[in-house]
């Protein structure tokens, strides 16, 4: 599995997630001091891939985008192509999603999900013709307890051929029934075998329901990703009393201290960054040299919310 290589020999567990610097909108907060005014296709192509040269140079071997996150594939297959003699990234995306803002951060609706098996078809040929053999991991974006695409067979059979064809194929999960997704991935088989190779969840400081189930994907032979563990911004920002009083003790900032709590999961193989800028980005990486203790970690254990909360906010967060 290309994954196994970030597990083999890493060079940091931290990963970049495009999805802020592939479309001119997101519900990360701090988004209007953080892109260029002009949030043209250009000057964000210009961005993701400074952003890119940044994680490279800094050890960042796993990249991740999706069908929905504007043009993220094509950012990214533009940095690629002009960068042959990269070989050792590992390329993650998604199909689930279809964008639909058309470039609009004010737009009324930037996406649409369905995960029946005629959207995979159109986008994984989409994904495909842009990535190519560069592809390694394949996602369904966004699995809710109740998505057909955990019960429907024929899509389960698309996505073993692509199985083998060297892709390993897992899915992202959302919202507040995280649990209960992932353990019926676990439970989808083709053939006998095992479907799902990776999930990539929600997990963060806030909302840490999704961990004991994550562990037993870890445990069952999945590779685990992780995003959103800064939650959208909101533990990037001071004001935090906790978090404020852990920066003073250990000289880290806020969103290292948050990146390194979820780094300290031992099942947790990869922490996606969603990094607007090389700074951030830095910053973020810095997690990496954090070390928490036993009662650290249990002071920030405290911050979590009830998970209807946590979701209902997020729920609420304005596109920007």
């Amino acid at each position: 599995m290309p994954l196994r290589r970030l597990a083999a020999a890493p060079i940091t567990r931290i990963g970049l997630g495009l999805a802020a610097v592939g479309r001119p909108g997101y519900i990360n907060l701090g988004r209007k001091t953080d892109l260029p005014a002009e949030r043209t296709v250009e000057a964000m192509r210009e961005r993701a891939h400074e952003v890119l040269d940044a994680a490279y140079a800094q050890g960042v071997r796993y990249f991740d985008a999706a069908r929905s996150y504007g043009r993220s594939e094509e950012f990214l297959a533009e940095w690629l192509r002009g960068r042959p003699e990269i070989r050792d990234v590992v390329i993650g995306s998604k199909w689930g999603y279809t964008y639909t803002a058309d470039w609009r951060p004010d737009a009324e609706v930037h996406e649409v999900k369905d995960h029946s098996t005629a959207t995979y078809d159109r986008q994984v040929a989409e994904t495909r013709e842009l990535l190519g053999e560069r592809l390694d991991l394949y996602q369904i974006h966004s699995v809710t307890p109740d998505s057909p695409a955990l019960t429907d067979r024929a899509l389960h059979d698309r996505l073993a051929d692509l199985a083998a064809e060297g892709v390993t194929i897992g899915l992202s999960t959302s919202g507040p029934e995280q649990p209960a997704a992932i353990r019926a991935a676990l439970a989808v088989t083709v053939d006998g075998i095992p479907l799902f190779s990776s999930v990539q969840s929600t997990y963060n400081l806030l909302e840490p329901s999704a961990g004991a189930a994550l562990a037993e994907a870890h445990d069952a032979g999945c590779f685990v990703i992780v995003k959103e563990a800064m939650a959208n911004g909101r533990l990037a920002q001071p004001g935090s009393p906790v978090l404020d009083r852990l920066a003073a003790d250990t000289g880290a900032t806020p969103d290292a201290l948050a990146l390194a709590a979820v780094l300290h999961r031992p099942w947790a193989d990869i922490v996606l960054s969603g990094a607007a800028t090389a700074g951030q980005l830095a910053s973020n990486l810095a997690a990496s040299a954090v070390r928490l203790d036993a009662d650290q970690l249990g002071l920030l254990a405290a911050l979590a919310e009830p998970v209807s909360d946590y979701w209902r906010y997020r729920a609420g967060l304005p596109w920007t």
